[in-house]
This record gives structure tokens, sequence and C-alpha cells, in this order.
């Protein structure tokens, strides 16, 4: 024990006594206190009986500080300051910490890098650690506090938020075709462009637009970076998600090379192991993330 309990005034009467010697006026500061005006007079009372010491005196409608309450009231300032920053201190680190995040490398560059500031700024208690992943893998025995999987709700061990689906289209450079293709399969007279891990996205994509076909073996990629940039050199026809291809084609770097779009087969998920709680990092940035694809939806 640090002291006797008699040697521990509430906090209630130390906050009325700061008020009033700040404010210099018991009804003032029963205003910021929200008390009455009566009941602030009393907690200075019982103050001053628990110390044996007069603490203020009123002159007129003054409340005067005593030599004893000037020199009182600078340690309880100092005193509540602490307890203060002690509470706050304690609120913030019980909901800090890093979250570890894999992200898909188009995903994390296109769509998730530019709305961080915002999150950093609605959390700057949290700093999220990135690193890319290019297929969805055991999150277990990972590093990682949760990740970006695309494909369906298919994963075994984990929970999941629904983030979006993937809207894809065709571009390519402005000098390879002249004006976008109405006929979906004359897409076909140029090189397909495919990725790694969607080797069915162009048969799925020609099946949802009404021409099944298997289309023709062409260059593969790894991610969708580099082949937006094989499709900007004139390389082929590259099938890419709405937000790595936005920026191409407002600049004029790429063109459609269809007027037919389509969603994807599979959809955006933040996932995150289902056989623990979610800590309090992961808890904010599942619940941002949500508000930020609903608003896109809007």
């Amino acid at each position: 024990m640090i002291a006797p309990r008699r040697y521990f005034p509430s906090i209630s009467a130390l906050l009325a006594f700061e008020a009033c010697a700040r404010l210099e006026s018991a009804t003032q500061a029963a205003i910021e206190l929200s008390l009455t005006q009566s009941a602030v007079s009393r907690q200075i009372k019982s103050l001053e009986n628990q110390l044996g010491v007069q603490l203020m005196s009123r002159q007129g409608r003054q409340l005067v500080l005593t030599h004893a309450g000037a020199e009182y009231v600078r340690e309880v300032r100092e005193i509540l300051r602490r307890l203060a920053q002690a509470t706050i201190n304690t609120k913030t680190e019980s909901q800090s910490g890093a979250l570890a995040l894999a992200i898909l490398p188009a995903f994390g560059m296109h769509w998730l890098a530019p709305r961080l500031s915002l999150f950093a700024a609605a959390h700057p208690e949290v700093t999220v650690n990135l690193s890319t992943r290019l297929q969805p893998f055991t999150l277990g025995a990972s590093p990682f506090d949760a990740a970006i999987h695309f494909g369906h709700e298919d994963w075994p061990g984990v929970r999941y938020l629904p983030l979006m689906p993937e809207v894809v289209v065709p571009v390519c450079a402005p000098d390879l075709i002249g004006a976008p293709f109405h006929a979906p399969t004359d897409l076909l007279q140029h090189p397909l462009l495919h990725l790694e891990t969607r080797p069915r996205a162009w048969s799925r994509w020609f099946g949802a637009v009404g021409h099944p076909c298997n289309p023709p073996h062409g260059m593969v990629f790894d991610q969708f970076a580099t082949m937006a940039q094989a499709a900007l050199h004139g390389l082929g026809i590259a099938l890419l998600p709405t937000f790595v291809a936005d920026p191409y084609l407002k600049n004029g770097q790429l063109v459609l090379a269809s007027d037919k779009t389509t969603e994807s087969i599979g959809s955006y998920y933040l996932v995150w192991p289902d056989d623990r709680p979610a800590p309090p990092p992961l808890t904010a940035f599942c619940d941002w993330i949500e508000g930020q694809t609903e608003q896109q939806k809007c």
C-alpha cells in the first residue's frame, strides 16, 4: 500500500477544487462539472476538513486561493494531468499495435494503397505492414494477421469479409485497333495476354459475354502490372480489373478493346483466422475497409 487511505481525497473533490481555483467561482465550476453550486461547495469543504487547512476564501463574488491552496492546486493539477494521460495511454495501447496484412499486388497497389492514408488518419494507433502474395495461402502457419484473397468463400480455417467483385475490361494500346470491337470474337484477331493466377479468365470472359470459346494461348504474366505494361507496348490485349485499367484509360495510354465488360468469376475478400479473436488493430481495419467498399457501391 502506498499510503493510508486517509491521505487520499476523492477525485470528485479534487476536480471541484481545481475548477474553482481556475474559474474563481463555485457557480462556474458547477456549470463545467455538471453539478449544483451547493455540491461543489460541499466538495471543497470536505477537502478542507480532510486536510485540516483552508484552501480558498471568498472576496466579494470571487473565490481566492489561500497560500496553502495555491501550493496544493499546483500539485493537484499535475496529478490530475498525469492520471488522465495514463488513462489515455492505457486505453490507446489496448487498441494499438501492428497489423500484418498480406495483399494481392494489383489490389494493394491500385485500390488499397491510395486509401491507406485515410485509415492512418482515422487510426494513428495502428501500424499496417503490407506484404504481397500472389495466391491464397493458409493463414494459420503464416506471420500474417489477415490477408486479401481473390476467389470464392472456400478457404478453410478463416472468417470472411466480402470486399468487392472484380470487374474486368479488355484493353490494348491505342494503335493496335481502330475502335472497340462490337463482336467479342474479333478480339481473337490479336494476341491475348494471360495472367498466371487466372488461367481461365479469357474463356470465362468470352462465355460471360455470350461467345463461349477456347481462346488461344499467349504470353503469360505473374502480375497485372506487368501485363498492363505489355499491353501498353502493343504486345496484345489484356484483361484487367477496372481499378488497374482506369488510370491508363484516363490518360489515353490504353483503350477499351471491346465495349463488353463483365464481373469476373470471383471477388476480393479480407480473411483472418477463425481459431482466435480478431485483435483490435484488425477489428479497426475491418470496420474501416468495409466502410470504404460500401462508399464505392454508392
